[in-house]
């Protein structure tokens, strides 16, 4: 079972473009350090459709280098090409990924007997449990619950990272679902009211910059302390919503830049935050 906090890690840049290896290393090592559940590279808040195939390899490899083996690595190598997606999966397996985080398809919005195909196509040919990734607001097509609970009873498919956005969506998932399958939310300020619900975790942006609080509020939420959970979920929810000023992940690298932990820095098409959004940004706790 996945439980806990997996950080949805960033990828920094040089002022060239190039891939800040360094800060990367350390930004890591600092997750590590302050006691992460578990590490998520390459995802869409690495900035994954910017990265070449080589990038990929190179940092899931850090990651999972650095974990030693000690905390799971869940690496993005989702794809709208069925074999772009097995291959890419295959590649994370050897750079010693311990699961896969597969979104649905995006753009070509196959049906859901597509999106089960798709996944199961996966599951069975890519040598990694997979987490799926229900992300409709980006993906615009849902993976329904009925298809959900179905591809779960698949032995390889472990997890879902669940963005859809629609507590009644998940609450008839939390309220269906098999004891053996994780369920993580893939938005911060939805952690703690899905943990009340039965919920596992969260794959999260916040804790890129707030690894200790996102922390407390998950194991204190998951440990039923959930007056405790709910006051860091209220000192935290302004940073929630304003991470998400613009579109991920430019909010959260403008704030950790200005924290000192890596260059201000993107490739295109994402570019710097408008100043006057940057500066709500960086007042979010002033």
């Amino acid at each position: 079972m996945l439980k806990g906090v997996y950080t949805a890690l960033v990828t920094p840049f040089n002022r060239d473009g190039s891939v800040d290896w360094e800060a990367f290393k350390a930004l890591v090592q600092r997750q590590i350090d302050l006691g992460i559940d578990g590490l998520v590279p390459i995802g869409t808040t690495g900035e994954s459709p910017t990265l070449t195939d080589g990038e990929k390899d190179r940092l899931i490899s850090i990651t999972a280098d650095l974990a030693g083996g000690n905390l799971p690595v869940i690496a993005g190598s989702g794809s709208n090409c069925t074999a772009s997606a097995i291959e890419a999966t295959k590649r994370a397996k050897d750079n010693g990924a311990d699961h896969t985080l597969q979104v649905a398809p995006y753009y070509n919005k196959p049906s859901q007997e597509g999106l089960y195909r798709h996944f199961t196509e996966i599951a069975d040919n890519g040598g990694l449990p997979v987490v799926i990734y229900n992300v409709p607001g980006r993906s615009s097509v849902n993976i329904s619950v009925d298809l959900l609970l179905r591809l779960a009873r698949h032995p390889q498919i472990v997890a879902v990272k669940e963005a859809c956005g629609s507590i009644t969506q998940i609450m008839d998932l939390m309220a269906r679902l098999p004891e053996d399958f994780s369920v993580l939310a893939g938005d911060d300020a939805f952690t703690l009211p899905m943990i009340a619900l039965g919920a596992h975790g969260i794959i999260s942006v916040a804790s890129n910059m707030f690894v200790s609080e996102m922390s407390r509020l998950v194991h204190e939420a998951l440990d039923g302390n959930y007056e405790r959970s709910l006051a860091e979920h209220n000192r935290l929810y302004p940073f929630f919503v304003n991470e998400f000023i613009e579109t991920n992940p430019v909010p959260i690298k403008t704030y950790m830049a200005d924290a000192g932990l890596l260059g201000e820095y993107f490739r295109l098409p994402l570019v710097p935050l408008h100043e006057k959004n940057k500066e709500i940004l960086l007042n979010t706790f002033r």
